[in-house]
């Protein structure tokens, strides 16, 4: 079973349709034991870092997730829970994250250049890092994915795995051990992000 981290953030419905789709037994929870007895975990999230990692920590589950993590369990963290995973991010401020992956998470505005809109939306596509990521299996690169971010991971190349081109090269997503992070939503991302999704549940 794949539980699905609920802490008053994330569009939930979408993530766990798509699991649906490809036949992952899936349960949306806040309850701690319910994440210590699935298989894997999935953190989504949307909105603003201080916001979302204060939610978490309210709840107690950021420990129950970073337990987990240590124990070796597959954690797939989703657009702002993919930047969770980090140290710190500089959004609004300096906000610690879950240090799982070193680095931090920057607005992109100074690198993407003035001719082009933040946040930034839309479709765009895959550029694999030398080494294949396991999240990517069923996908080739340049594919396209669905964006919407206005910050992105930074100072993380050890941990990237993709990364796409907006006016300059941003952090499309990462992995260390077994802790994963798309800054794309695979659940808006139509067959491209069910193939992603299939390949996290195969882990």
């Amino acid at each position: 079973m794949i539980a699905i981290v609920d802490y008053g953030v994330g569009n939930l419905f979408s993530l766990k349709s798509s699991l649906g789709v490809i036949g992952a037994e899936v349960e949306v929870t806040g309850d701690a034991e319910v994440l210590r007895n699935s298989e894997k975990i999935i953190l989504p999230g949307v909105g603003a870092f201080e916001d979302a990692i204060e939610k978490l920590r309210k709840t107690g589950l950021d420990k129950v997730i970073l337990e987990e993590a240590a124990n070796g369990k597959p954690l797939l963290g989703i657009c702002l829970g993919m930047q969770m995973l980090f140290e710190k991010s500089y959004e609004y401020g300096e906000h610690l994250g879950l240090g799982l992956i070193e680095g931090s998470v920057k607005s992109i505005t100074p690198v993407v250049g003035d001719a082009l809109k933040v946040p930034h939306i839309g479709w765009n596509g895959l550029i694999f890092s030398k080494e294949k990521s396991v999240l990517y299996r069923y996908v080739e690169e340049d594919e396209c994915v669905y964006f919407v971010h206005s910050f992105a991971a930074m100072d993380c190349d050890s941990a990237v795995t993709a990364t796409t081109e907006y006016g300059a090269m941003l952090t499309a997503s990462v992995e260390k051990g077994n802790v994963y992070g798309t800054q794309f939503h695979p659940e808006k991302s139509g067959e491209v992000g069910l193939k992603i999704l299939r390949a996290f549940c195969e882990l």
